[in-house]
């Protein structure tokens, strides 16, 4: 995996410290905790979701919004990630919990089971655009956060790799659908897997009602 040098170097740490200048603009705050989630549209397995504090000027190089980076990259900053971090935990809710509430009430779920799990008590969540009720800390939703603050980029990488491997420990149990490749999304593979078998217990009963 190629490294950065030079001017390239210069102009991610240049990201990076924007990135933590953003979150403090909102207060000098000790314990500022960034959350994000991984999974809410997958026809398949749990939605899980990360809360993450980091040291006030930590450098995790790379750190980025989980979309935008490589399985390789993401899996190597999960573990830097969870080496540097203040505290972290990550919160599933399983597919007949989504199926029961709907995904969206299981994805602030999830981000409860997440801050409830921390050993620091947060001042101050950072989430990625949403409001989640229930929670007595202060919250700020931010629209495309893990682009802005690195605690919800953090997040954002521990939820997806996190779900990914999880997706990847149930292919084994259910090889016939292909969850090693798509980790549960509607790709056409997964849907004629779908048709053909019908569902296995990860299905979400509540999101494949056109296709079985």
């Amino acid at each position: 995996m190629r490294e950065l040098g030079g001017e390239k170097l210069e102009k991610e740490r240049a990201r990076l410290f924007a990135m933590r200048e953003y979150e403090r603009a909102h207060g000098e705050l000790a314990a500022v905790c960034g959350i994000d989630e991984a999974g809410r549209g997958p026809l398949a397995g749990p939605v899980a979701a990360a809360a993450v504090i980091l040291p006030r000027e930590c450098e995790i190089l790379y750190l980025n919004d989980s979309k935008r980076l490589s399985p390789a990259r993401r899996s190597l900053l999960f573990d830097e990630i969870r080496e540097k971090a203040v505290a972290f935990e990550i919160g599933m809710v399983l597919p007949e919990r989504i199926d029961e509430i709907n995904i969206l009430q299981a994805t602030y779920e999830a981000m409860r089971k997440a801050i409830e799990g921390l050993s620091v008590r947060p001042e101050l969540l950072l989430n990625d655009a949403v409001t989640i009720p229930g929670v007595d800390i202060p919250q700020l939703p931010i629209i495309k956060g893990d682009a802005k603050s690195v605690s919800i980029a953090a997040a954002s990488i521990l939820a997806k790799v996190a779900r990914d491997r999880m997706m990847e420990e149930y292919a084994l149990l259910y090889p016939d659908y292909g969850f090693e490749k798509h980790k549960g999304y509607g790709t056409a593979q997964h849907i004629a897997a779908l048709r053909k078998y019908g569902p296995c217990p990860i299905h979400r009963l509540s999101f494949i009602s056109h296709f079985v």
